[in-house]
């Protein structure tokens, strides 16, 4: 049976959905629009270069050395010129970066230089839209950027396997780049040195990780506020604490926000009249802690918009008053904006976590979760319940407060001081993906204590919703008597999380059978 592929037009807004699409095949479109944006801006490029006054006229990269070198001529044929970009580029180490972020990139940087400023030729859009309808992926490298002069190192490793040089994968097999490229179908990129230069000399690889985690982790706080919502209804909670008037006088949009979906799932909701006047901050604080990690995100969520819609390697090319236009020099492949979004991104994956972590010790305490068995165990010494996952969602707490240090101002001088201040936008990007697939199973590993704790006596919940997700939830997860390993639980929960439609719904869906106590009337 033929599978109908996704498209993608290069023409239009580029969204984190198309990013998160390149993952596997799909069809990019280059449409007539972009093809003659990309026309004229190499036609631009040849009349500065080859012009009436083009040999007198430096143009980086062209004809010029690069970085640190600028000040020395480059190689004088154009191909050569290409090896002259990339060779030296080839100095990265460390594993291979998810394929999912490499095609968010590669595709991210296929729809930048669509936009017509950066001089390349329409063979190279061509070539990088056929590629997409493939599996083909390059192998890059983690380590090596510093995110200053763009994420050249790792577009580096991804421009030379689309030329059939170094390393690529094709349906997840990793083999030499031109193996792959023959057997995908695909032919070598033939590239000069200003289509090189274009390829590397952007933020493609840094905006591509930052938008994948900012996703990531805008599930995880959808995920942790209705499983709040559901810790609270379990335990009887008075929903006092999301009162409208309460989080409005508190003065922070967020909040607000956080608040009304919280009622929402909550709509329903019974006390149970035992829990004391005053909740753990865990619950009582959650609308004001979710909220202000929703303002963060909301500045998180701009600077992605900016950086999936600009245009970010140097030099460019500009229409101007006369045939030829004009050439800009700058430094539009500085990743700061990313770099500080990041950073701040790895904070709210940070409290997110200490919340979700919080929330399970409390869940699994008996001084303090409404009498139910201690590690929600019924046999406690016999058998141990959820003290294996509790252990190691502290585990996973301590590695995001670990990685979640600052990067975006740990500048560091490189390059003969050329680049004298470096954003290590790269750094923090990916540091900022893997943080939030460990929040991922932090979300996972609370979502299966609350599973866990109907099953050993907490009360069914009362609210429509709530009862909605512990039933979505039941129907993935068995209980847990006697033990087993629970990994794989963990990861059926976050996956539940993360892709359920459930939790972007406001309205419960229809009743379903009944688990869980029937709370007293």
């Amino acid at each position: 049976m033929l599978t109908t592929m996704e498209t993608v037009s290069l023409t239009g807004p580029l969204d984190t959905a198309a990013l998160r699409r390149a993952a596997a095949p799909l069809t990019v479109t280059v449409d007539e629009e972009a093809r003659g944006r990309v026309e004229r801006g190499r036609r631009l490029f040849h009349g500065l270069r080859h012009g009436d006054g083009g040999a007198d006229r430096p143009i980086y990269g062209a004809t010029t050395g690069f970085g640190a070198l600028v000040g020395y001529a480059g190689r004088a044929k154009e191909d050569d010129q290409c090896d002259n970009t990339l060779a030296h580029l080839g100095a990265g180490q460390g594993p291979d970066l998810p394929h999912e972020i490499t095609r968010a990139a590669l595709l991210l940087r296929t729809w930048s230089l669509a936009q017509g400023l950066s001089g390349v030729s329409t063979d190279v859009i061509d070539r990088l839209a056929e590629a997409f309808a493939t599996t083909f992926s390059p192998a890059v490298p983690r380590y090596g950027s510093v995110g200053a002069s763009g994420d050249l190192i790792p577009l580096a490793y991804a421009t030379q396997a689309l030329r059939g040089r170094g390393h690529a994968y094709l349906d997840g097999r990793r083999m030499p780049a031109a193996d792959a490229l023959a057997a995908a179908g695909l032919r070598p990129l033939a590239l000069d040195g200003r289509d090189a230069l274009a390829l590397v000399n952007g933020t493609s690889v840094t905006t591509a990780a930052t938008a994948l985690a900012r996703d990531a982790v805008r599930d995880a706080h959808r995920s942790i506020t209705a499983l709040t919502c559901l810790l609270a209804d379990l335990l009887g909670c008075d929903p006092g604490f999301l009162d409208e008037d309460l989080l409005h006088a508190y003065g922070h949009a967020g909040a607000v926000d956080v608040g009304a979906r919280m009622r929402r799932t909550l709509a329903g909701v019974t006390p149970s009249g035992t829990r004391p006047l005053q909740e753990p901050y865990s619950l009582r604080c959650a609308p004001q802690l979710l909220g202000a990690a929703e303002d963060a995100l909301r500045y998180v969520d701009g600077v992605v918009a900016a950086d999936l819609g600009g245009v970010s390697d140097n030099p460019l090319f500009f229409p101007g008053d006369t045939d030829t236009g004009r050439v800009v020099h700058g430094g539009n492949f500085f990743g700061q904006p990313a770099a500080f979004a990041a950073d701040l991104l790895a904070s709210v994956t940070a409290q997110l976590g200490n919340l979700a972590e919080r929330q399970l010790d409390l869940l699994t305490d008996p001084a303090r979760n409404g009498g139910l068995p201690p590690m929600l165990t019924r046999s406690p010494g016999l058998q141990h319940g959820l003290q294996g996952v509790q252990l190691a969602s502290t585990a996973f707490v301590a590695e995001i407060r670990r990685a979640a240090t600052p990067a975006g101002m740990q500048s560091l001088p490189t390059n003969l001081h050329n680049q004298d201040v470096v954003p290590f936008g790269t750094q923090a990007a990916l540091r900022s993906y893997d943080m939030a697939e460990l929040l991922g199973l932090l979300c996972g590993s609370l979502a299966l204590g609350l599973r866990q704790a109907v099953h050993v006596g907490a009360r069914r919940p009362t609210a429509p919703g709530c009862a909605e997700l512990l039933d979505a939830l039941i129907d993935v997860i068995p209980p847990v008597e006697p033990d087993r390993p629970l990994d794989e639980d963990v990861r059926v929960a976050a996956r539940l999380l993360a892709t359920s439609g459930l939790l972007r719904q406001d309205a419960p869906g229809p009743k379903r059978r009944v688990e869980g106590r029937t709370p007293a009337t």
